[in-house]
């Protein structure tokens, strides 16, 4: 099977990161809940121009991480995995199992109460830290199951990224919408006119970016929008998006990431927190994550290839799916990040992202156990 180098970094970048993003979650919480904790968290409250320095994480480097995300999509929509339909099909169908179970599971605990807003929460999978615990089987983890799980993550993270852009947005303001969209089109334009200037795109994604922020859609929506703006020529392995993917991959997984999990985990363990744990929010994110997320993929997978749609990779067992699928419910990074649109009370935004913790752990847990039982059966 052939993979190209970009994907092959892509892999290696996104495990490192991983590994790196769970002592950086760690180091937060224990900062957090140690005598330096009050300091710890002001820091994150830091006025920047304006806006505090989570602000800035949250809205403008988790951009840079969702143009990432969109140059990974678009270069598998061309050339990757998603450019065969018949292969593309079954982790697309996984991934769409994987997001509409959680979503009803968490809606069922929450229907007709305020935190219905929470529903998105456990609908993605964060790439980083589950290939990172797929990467701790080492050799015997066939590339194919590689391959399906950062085409299902990927995919997550594109739903995730249509349910930001339509459901939390804050009152529009049509003229800077607009104005961001007249933006894309020009750039579009350029791409169309066979342009091929770095600095042009990114500027044009600066003024997008500034715009979008102004309408009341979350500006990270920006990111995949330049993504595919941005030219990517077929075969052109010095193509522009090529590059900036290249470029960007080690400051997003290393640097971007890890501040992220930095500033977003300053959660307080106190009786408080736990004691809200069977919260119908709390509950619906643990299920949806842990349990909706495996079922739904799994499920989702097995009709799809028993009414024909698409087929198992002939070097997979169902037995490597289930245990792909709870490497699924590790939701972290778009999780809390839907977690900080969705609710506006700081103790439901700690105990939910506590929720997202554990879940995450738990399905982590659960997947490596049955992956190295099955991989280990074949």
């Amino acid at each position: 099977m052939k993979v190209s180098k970009l994907f092959k970094e892509f892999v290696e970048s996104e495990k490192s990161s991983g590994i790196i993003l769970i002592f950086c979650t760690l180091f937060s919480l224990y900062v957090t809940n140690s005598e330096w904790g009050n300091a710890y968290h002001h820091l994150w409250k830091t006025d920047l121009l304006g806006h505090s320095l989570e602000h800035w994480i949250n809205d403008g480097l988790m951009t840079i991480f969702f143009l990432l995300v969109g140059l990974e999509l678009e270069r598998e929509i061309y050339i990757g995995e998603l450019s065969k339909i018949k292969e593309a099909s079954f982790p697309i169908i996984g991934a769409l199992g994987g997001m509409i179970v959680p979503v009803i599971i968490y809606t069922i605990f929450n229907y007709g109460t305020e935190t219905i807003s929470g529903s998105a929460i456990p609908m993605s999978t964060d790439i980083a830290f589950a290939l990172g615990i797929l990467s701790l089987l080492g050799n015997k983890v066939p590339l194919s199951l590689k391959i399906f799980l950062t085409a299902l993550a990927v995919i997550d993270d594109l739903g995730a990224i249509v349910i930001i852009g339509t459901f939390y947005s804050n009152g529009l303001n049509w003229t800077n919408l607009l104005l961001s969209l007249g933006t894309f089109a020009l750039l579009g334009g350029l791409n169309f006119a066979k342009i091929r200037s770095i600095p042009l795109y990114l500027l044009g994604g600066i003024a997008m970016w500034y715009f979008m922020g102004q309408s009341g859609v979350h500006p990270t929506i920006t990111g995949v929008l330049l993504a595919f703006a941005i030219p990517f020529d077929k075969g052109d392995h010095i193509s522009i998006s090529t590059k900036i993917q290249h470029f960007l991959h080690k400051p997003v997984s290393f640097g971007i990431l890890p501040v992220f999990a930095l500033a977003n985990t300053a959660i307080i363990l106190n009786t408080d927190t736990t004691s809200k744990l069977l919260e119908t929010y709390s509950l619906g994110i643990f299920t949806g994550l842990s349990l909706g997320k495996p079922i739904g993929i799994f499920l989702f997978c097995l009709i799809a290839s028993r009414l024909g749609i698409s087929k198992l990779p002939k070097d997979l067992s169902w037995a490597s799916i289930v245990g792909v699928g709870f490497l699924g419910g590790i939701g972290f990074t778009m999780s809390i990040f839907i977690t900080n649109l969705s609710f506006n009370q700081a103790s439901i935004v700690d105990v939910s992202k506590f929720s997202i913790l554990l879940a995450s752990l738990v399905s982590a847990i659960i997947g490596f156990s049955i992956l190295s039982k099955s991989l280990k059966q074949k």
